[in-house]
């Protein structure tokens, strides 16, 4: 998996009108907590932090506060509900040993014999949450749908990956494909 190094400074804990004039300097509050760390309170530079927050892909945080170095990922996000920016981040500590919780992207490969019938593909999901080890994360899963026929779906229940839990409920539909009239149609004609 991809890491995003950010840094950071470490803060002591404020009232809301620290917090305010953190966020008027351009600065998000931030907070690290779990495994064997202590929880740590420190803020990060909003413009940095933008580059972790609006991708795709999932990162493995790589946390220098202040000179002291911690591995963690994304847990909680709270955006303002107007202007849509980003007010206080949870980070959880991770280590090489303990199994990760983490939303993976998917990424869609092949095209379903569904689709060439006349179908139409619906990708429902566009990551699934995943559990394991920081070695055996991947950047994206990729599920084939080469064999997808007209109105099948995919579940996260379906898909297997070596050394990798899907965490994201069985019946959670990833991808289907759905008849169309043209594809009605054309089986019709193939009947007679």
């Amino acid at each position: 998996m991809q890491h995003f190094e950010l840094k950071g400074q470490i803060r002591q804990v404020g009232n809301k009108a620290t917090i305010k004039a953190f966020r008027r300097q351009g600065l998000v509050p931030c907070n690290l907590y779990g495994g064997d760390t202590q929880n740590v309170l420190f803020t990060v530079s909003e413009k940095e932090l933008n580059g972790l927050l609006f991708t795709p892909y999932s990162h493995i945080v790589d946390l220098d506060l202040d000179g002291q170095k911690y591995t963690a990922v994304l847990h909680e996000l709270q955006f303002h509900p107007v202007k849509d920016n980003c007010l206080h981040v949870d980070f959880l500590a991770v280590d090489e040993v303990k199994p990760i919780k983490i939303d993976v992207p998917i990424v869609i490969t092949g095209h379903s014999i569904g689709v060439q019938q006349g179908g139409k593909f619906y990708q429902k999901a566009r990551a699934i949450k995943v559990s394991a080890t920081m070695a055996n994360l991947p950047d994206d899963l990729k599920v084939d749908i080469t064999n997808l026929k007209l109105d099948k779906k995919i579940k996260a229940g379906d898909l297997k990956y070596e050394g990798i839990t899907i965490v994201t409920d069985k019946d959670a539909v990833i991808c289907s494909v759905s008849s169309t009239r043209n594809s009605v149609a054309s089986s019709e004609e193939g009947a007679e």
